[in-house]
């Protein structure tokens, strides 16, 4: 069987930002319905969890098969590793196998940025980022080419991490320092890319129309955002019931009577026309990550490379 074979630093020179975003908008504007896709498929380990993920979007059929170690970041190793199978939806051959560690990377802040096109009611200059990993790195690097990020506040728990993403930031031309939740209301957009199992910072400290972007959690028992936040937003999420099963935000919230799931704005009809209310509430985006979305940036990764040849 003959099939292409693109690894992480290969994906990261084919990837744009921009075109990514694209390729998930023009998707949902085809007609796409995440609230049609099943779940992911999570399997808990000795030492982690084993992720399946598979999906259908026109001519392609994908699965993502993701290991997620919460220890391998002492060990030197990141979180997240596995592979993306592409097939041909027709014959169900195999077309091209991707890194799916660096697929993740991708897809999980071109998903936050499509949100935050849609939601964010001024330009998005400011950021307050929770978290120092690989993802508060993509999402900084992805809202900076599609929102014209400039100004860039990292608050880690690791004070080594935290400086090593400051100078990381300044290296892209930011300005960038470390700091802390006493720096959201400057804020345009709060990232949250944390492994938090509880709140990150309250309500009061979001300023009007503020959007929020939490992506740390797919566990109905963790949060980045607290009953507070949530009660005070418009919430968008991927789908509806997805969210009101692993996201852990709404799920307690909704199980505390802070939100109701009718208030729940589906990304899909966000993008599709459908407006945010007209009032100084902060915006939130509750995002658990989505086969669709996978498959729909794996595609247009491959086609980048058959372009490319």
């Amino acid at each position: 069987m003959s099939f292409e074979g693109i690894d992480g630093e290969r994906m990261r020179r084919l990837a744009d930002a921009r075109h990514l975003v694209d390729a998930l908008e023009r998707a949902l504007l085809g007609g796409l319905r995440p609230a049609d896709e099943q779940g992911r498929v999570s399997r808990p380990t000795r030492h982690g969890e084993l992720l399946l993920m598979p999906s259908e979007v026109g001519g392609h059929v994908g699965v993502k098969v993701l290991g997620l170690a919460p220890g391998n970041p002492a060990r030197g190793l990141p979180t997240i590793s596995g592979l993306y199978l592409l097939m041909d939806a027709r014959t169900l051959r195999l077309v091209a196998v991707l890194d799916g560690g660096e697929l993740t990377l991708l897809r999980t802040p071109a998903v936050s940025a499509l949100a935050a096109r849609h939601m964010a009611a001024r330009p998005i200059r400011t950021a307050v980022v929770f978290g120092s990993g690989p993802q508060a790195l993509a999402h900084i690097e992805t809202f900076h080419a599609l929102h014209g990020l400039r100004d860039v506040v990292v608050a880690g728990r690791d004070p080594e991490r935290t400086e090593r993403l400051v100078r990381r930031c300044a290296d892209e031309g930011l300005r960038a320092r470390a700091g802390s939740a006493r720096d959201v209301p400057e804020a345009d957009v709060v990232l949250c890319c944390t492994s938090a199992r509880e709140p990150l910072f309250e309500a009061e400290l979001l300023a009007p129309r503020t959007v929020v972007v939490a992506v740390g959690s797919h566990h109905p028992e963790a949060r980045e955002l607290g009953d507070d936040v949530m009660a005070g937003a418009q919430v968008v999420v991927e789908s509806r019931t997805v969210a009101t099963t692993e996201a852990g935000d709404v799920v307690q919230a909704l199980g505390h009577g802070a939100i109701e799931e009718t208030g729940l704005v589906e990304l899909a009809d966000l993008v599709r026309g459908e407006p945010l209310a007209d009032d100084a509430r902060p915006r939130v985006f509750k995002s658990v990550g989505m086969a669709w979305e996978d498959l729909v940036v794996a595609v247009a990764v491959h086609e980048r490379e058959r372009a490319s040849r």
